[in-house]
């Protein structure tokens, strides 16, 4: 700015010097002209270095700009590593404080440890003791291990025997049963029911099948179906026959003959039938009679449907279990030994 105004100053006094009319020397002339020329030049210089100021002055705030923004990062790396020096120092500090007292207490520990491992010294020798007993006490059992485990072997032998004879049993009691099912085909129904229990074959006939109210005289329905029953036991002679004669809980009239209770109605009817299963081949040794009156309900006494369910008669049949026996025995004799 002062070197712009310096020639301006100087064109002026060029101007005025024009207007003086010869009154100024021709060396003066030239020696404005000189320093016009060197104003402008000098003009010329300063605005080329006015831009290369200007151009650096830029160049430098943008490099204020970035160091400035640089700070800013630093001091929030700073503010975030102050932040994690500060949790690091209380963690320090509690880890320093958890070490003196695990310092406090491992003395005490180790105090409390010396007594502990003289009383673990005297039990270890106890235990060393005693361990050597149970050797020498090993030592002596070894035979009898041995002798176990001979008999262990033996029993497997013989629970596969059991199994092998319990299969074989229900396989015979299953045949008997579609033995005498199919027999008795005619009368199934409400009359007669052929069914598995505990191993048994169960034979229920209805009183409405065999007898009449109070009586103790079959009848010939009832008779044929004993008789084809009694066929089929022929055929299966290693069966056991039990006959039990139920009742309802209504008592038998008074003055009936021959019975005072339900008990002797349902023995006596029992013992006719046994006598007919007898009569039409069934070895009597195989058979057994009794009677159990109201005393074995398959339903409660409280209708005259129900209570005609309870009136029947049972017969049980048992396959011999003499092998079975014969095994069980053997495995208790080799108990005892």
């Amino acid at each position: 700015m002062k070197n712009t105004a310096s020639a301006f100053l100087l064109l002026s006094a060029l101007a005025s010097a024009t207007l003086l009319p010869g009154c100024v020397a021709s060396k003066k002339y030239d020696d404005l002209r000189a320093r016009q020329a060197a104003t402008e030049q000098s003009l010329a210089t300063a605005e080329r270095q006015q831009r290369e100021a200007v151009a650096e002055l830029q160049k430098s705030t943008d490099a204020l700009s970035e160091l400035r923004l640089q700070t800013k990062r630093l001091a929030e790396d700073s503010a975030q590593t102050g932040n994690a020096l500060r949790r690091t120092r209380q963690l320090y500090t509690q880890l320093t404080d958890s070490y003196d007292k695990l310092l406090k207490n491992s003395d005490r520990a180790l105090a409390n440890k010396a007594d502990d491992y003289n009383k673990v010294a005297r039990d270890l020798a106890r235990r060393e003791a005693e361990l050597g007993e149970l050797e020498t006490t090993l030592k002596r059992s070894k035979a009898d291990i041995d002798k176990l485990n001979t008999d262990l072997k033996v029993r497997e032998v013989r629970v596969q025997e059991l199994e092998k004879a319990l299969v074989e049993k229900d396989k015979a009691v299953n045949d008997l049963r579609t033995s005498v099912a199919n027999a008795l085909r005619g009368f199934q129904g409400s009359e007669l029911q052929v069914k598995m229990k505990d191993g048994k074959v169960y034979v229920s006939l209805s009183e409405q099948l065999l007898f009449k109210s109070g009586s103790t005289k079959v009848d010939p329905k009832g008779q044929e179906a004993l008789k084809k029953l009694a066929a089929v036991l022929q055929e299966q002679k290693d069966v056991n026959v039990v006959v039990e004669g139920h009742t309802d809980n209504v008592p038998i009239l008074k003055g009936t003959a021959g019975m005072q209770d339900n008990w002797d109605l349902s023995v006596l009817r029992a013992t006719e039938i046994a006598r007919l299963l007898s009569t039409n081949g069934v070895a009597p040794e195989r058979v057994t009679a009794s009677g159990r009156a109201q005393y074995v309900p398959v339903s409660a006494n409280d209708t005259p449907a129900n209570k005609a369910l309870n009136r029947r008669t049972e017969i049980i049949l048992t396959p011999k279990l003499d092998q079975l026996f014969q095994i069980l025995g053997s495995n208790s004799t080799t108990g005892t030994k």
